[in-house]
């Protein structure tokens, strides 16, 4: 994903270790991936609004064809 082998997972791992201590550490990571589901599921919704947007406009923007009669 970025670039990250084993061995600096695992000195990240033990620099939050020492940072956080191992009792903080468990709530550091809950709280870590509860923000990056959030971020990932509010950037889904943009998405989805995005698309729907996108949508209504081309279905108002469409115009319907004219007979050569109804021109004049």
């Amino acid at each position: 994903m970025f670039g990250l082998g084993v061995p600096e997972l695992v000195l990240i791992l033990i620099i939050g270790l020492v940072i956080f201590g191992p009792g903080k550490l468990p709530d550091v990571g809950k709280a870590l991936g509860k923000s990056i589901r959030e971020f990932k599921s509010a950037s889904n919704d943009e998405d989805g609004k995005k698309d729907d947007k996108m949508i209504n406009v081309t279905a108002e923007t469409k115009e319907t064809p004219v007979k050569k009669d109804e021109q004049k």
